[in-house]
């Protein structure tokens, strides 16, 4: 990796942003670097989007930010060169053209490169005159990835975008985004609520709840830090005593217990050991930081 691709894209110091009483953001703070692919991850009202706002100038916030090196408070029209924002897929215009979507993309992406949608579209049997509500859900997919595909962004923030599509769809968005887009040079920020679809394309994992970060962590580190145990009712009085941070019941009198940074050695003697899945290390986080 060059040393541009080490350095930190985004830097957020202290944000902060109030709404009447509530506060979307609390001091809250973090650092992405280059060549990452980070879930951002929260309950509905955690301040995932007013935090994507910021970072694309979108909405005013206190505090330190920088976006591959400026402010999008203050420099929003030079960052928009390099970044590329999609929010949820199914919601082109049912009235427009397969070819009318390409020519608004080209006329306000300066970074738009149509041949290489072009190239991506010949692989589909998407045709320029079909309009959108011709499509299959499918095709709207296609279509869409072809758009992000030839748009040459440095970040790309991907704010649900996969809201309203089938199972298969959602694997195919991403799994195309990881084999056909994404390198070491790009940042991919992507928030949602359907975890175990993104998890195994994460680096990184960051959780908000109520405007503050309570979990900011590479992938690699959460699975060596959170051990999952599944543990018999005999052993359990020994393993509460190791004070796991979240314990739930299976049948047949089996317990799954959360453990964080407890070493899995000391963990094997009482039941099977396993790295959780990111949804149950989430709701064990949320339930831990409502206490």
């Amino acid at each position: 990796m060059n040393a541009a691709a080490h350095q930190d894209v985004i830097t957020a110091r202290g944000l902060r942003k109030a709404y009447k009483r509530t506060l979307a953001l609390d001091n809250t703070s973090f650092s992405i670097p280059a060549g990452r692919i980070v879930g951002l991850i929260g309950p509905n009202g955690a301040g995932k989007t007013t935090a994507l706002k910021a970072l694309l100038g979108l909405t005013s916030v206190e505090g330190e930010l920088s976006v591959l090196g400026k402010d999008p408070r203050s420099h929003r029209d030079e960052l928009m060169n390099d970044i590329c924002f999609i929010a949820d897929v199914a919601v082109l215009p049912r009235w427009l053209k397969v070819r009318e979507a390409i020519d608004f993309v080209a006329g306000v992406h300066p970074r738009f490169d149509r041949a290489r949608c072009e190239r991506f579209l010949s692989t589909t049997k998407l045709q320029p005159k079909q309009r959108v509500r011709e499509l299959s859900k499918g095709m709207i997919v296609q279509l869409h990835l072809a758009l992000v595909m030839a748009i040459d962004a440095r970040v790309l923030v991907l704010d649900e975008p996969t809201l309203g599509l089938d199972i298969l769809y959602r694997k195919e968005f991403y799994q195309r985004l990881l084999e056909d887009y994404f390198d070491e040079q790009k940042t991919i920020i992507v928030t949602t609520h359907q975890v175990e679809e993104i998890e195994h394309i994460l680096t990184d994992v960051m959780f908000i709840r109520d405007g503050k970060v309570v979990l900011s962590a590479e992938m690699d580190e959460v699975g060596e830090r959170y051990t999952e145990v599944l543990v018999n009712a005999d052993q359990l009085d020994t393993a509460r005593a190791l004070k796991p941070i979240d314990e739930r019941s299976l049948p047949f009198g089996k317990s799954v217990l959360l453990f964080d940074n407890v070493p899995r050695s000391q963990l094997a003697t009482l039941g099977e050991t396993r790295n959780p899945g990111l949804a149950d290390l989430f709701v064990a986080i949320m339930k831990g930081t409502y206490a």
